[in-house]
């Protein structure tokens, strides 16, 4: 049993996302390690922004982590990746039960980028946000 880490999802989260990690793999033999171990892994060295050889020792070997990073990272036809659709269907399982929409529906807007975007080309635009040929 190894210890658990704030970047961890838990069991029940996992769940939900299992699904897209079994089915991404040969199965061929069975598994020496346990997949929510991985995931754990990959969310601690996103999260704590560590080399991949500075894992926790209670987590698998980090050739095998790095291993299945790099197969989960590979973007497929539609444009995602395998951990892009788990933290997406993490995201909206949690909308859902928060009691949210499943979309978002607020963005902001910067007033200064949106004033300027018609003019820029007549006038130029710099980093400080002034118009140029006033």
């Amino acid at each position: 049993m190894r210890k658990a880490y704030p970047s961890d999802v838990n069991r029940e989260q996992y769940e939900i996302i299992r699904y897209i990690f079994e089915n991404a793999r040969k199965k061929t033999r069975p598994r020496d390690y346990d997949i929510y171990d991985i995931f754990c892994a990959i969310l601690y060295v996103l999260k704590e922004a560590c080399r991949w050889r500075s894992l926790p020792h209670d987590f698998p070997k980090w050739q095998n982590v790095y291993y299945h990073f790099k197969n989960w990272s590979v973007k497929g036809e539609d444009g995602k990746s395998l951990l892009d659709k788990a933290m997406e269907e993490l995201v909206l399982s949690e909308r859902i039960i928060s009691g949210r929409k499943s979309k978002t529906t607020m963005s902001i807007l910067d007033s200064k980028s949106v004033k300027n975007a018609f003019t820029a080309e007549e006038k130029g635009y710099d980093g400080g946000k002034k118009n140029i040929g006033d």
